[in-house]
């Protein structure tokens, strides 16, 4: 399948399978959303580790049609352990979930114990035509709220669908590195680089990486996340 056919699938198959996820997931900040991560979620200092990454996100966090153990979050630990990081990472992705939802579940993420957190959201907005304004008002006021209670975060650049207007995609990818920039946090330019597009890497419905595609989401992740961790080390020196 060609990149620009790929565009074109991918918002095809929105309704059925990112949209669709939304209503089978538990809403953000309910008791079910809370206990679907309860035994993931270590209290403090019961984890023996220096510290704790909960990566925010939705299905493509989440890990939407995966193992857990597949899903980007879990190969991240793996990767920090094997190379002498001693962090867990948490999975707190919701599919279907917009910046708005993941914003009002700050106070709960918190509840995580959260030393970084990884945020990936605002594909959902884009896909569902949003106002970008109304997106990086969003995720201001996400970074802002965690930095405040002493969390380092890495923001997970996007790119929207050509199919949606030059104007909007030019206006959505232009959230994140404007947001990093302002709030001086830690920016992975794009979060699916080296996925998006590739019918290898990604499952049948164009949009979830598939195991192999998770793979490489973790390489991308890992020298932020590293990067991340040394920033960490120097607030708390």
């Amino acid at each position: 399948m060609k990149p620009s056919l790929w565009t074109a699938v991918l918002l095809a198959v929105l309704t059925a399978t990112v949209f669709g996820g939304c209503d089978k997931a538990p809403k953000a900040g309910t008791p079910e959303a809370s206990g679907a991560l309860e035994a993931a979620a270590p209290g403090p200092n019961e984890t023996g580790r220096s510290g704790v990454i909960v990566a925010v996100g939705n299905s493509l966090t989440e890990g939407y049609g995966v193992d857990e153990e597949q899903a980007y979050p879990a190969l991240l630990e793996k990767k920090l352990k094997a190379s002498g990081h001693d962090f867990s990472v948490i999975n707190a992705g919701i599919s279907g979930e917009t910046s708005s939802g993941a914003l009002s579940r700050i106070q709960w993420i918190m509840t995580l114990n959260p030393d970084i957190v990884i945020l990936e959201t605002g594909a959902n907005d884009g896909l569902r035509g949003i106002d970008p304004d109304l997106t990086r008002k969003n995720l201001l006021e996400i970074v802002r709220r965690l930095e405040n209670e002493g969390v380092v975060v890495v923001l997970a650049g996007m790119r929207m669908v050509l199919n949606l207007g030059l104007g909007f995609t030019d206006a959505f990818r232009e959230i994140y590195p404007s947001v990093a920039a302002e709030a001086d946090v830690i920016l992975i330019p794009f979060f699916l680089e080296g996925v998006a597009g590739d019918p290898r890497l990604n499952q049948a419905d164009g949009i979830h990486p598939n195991p192999d595609g998770y793979r490489i989401v973790a390489d991308t992740v890992y020298p932020y996340a590293v990067a991340a961790i040394e920033r960490l080390k120097a607030r708390r020196n």
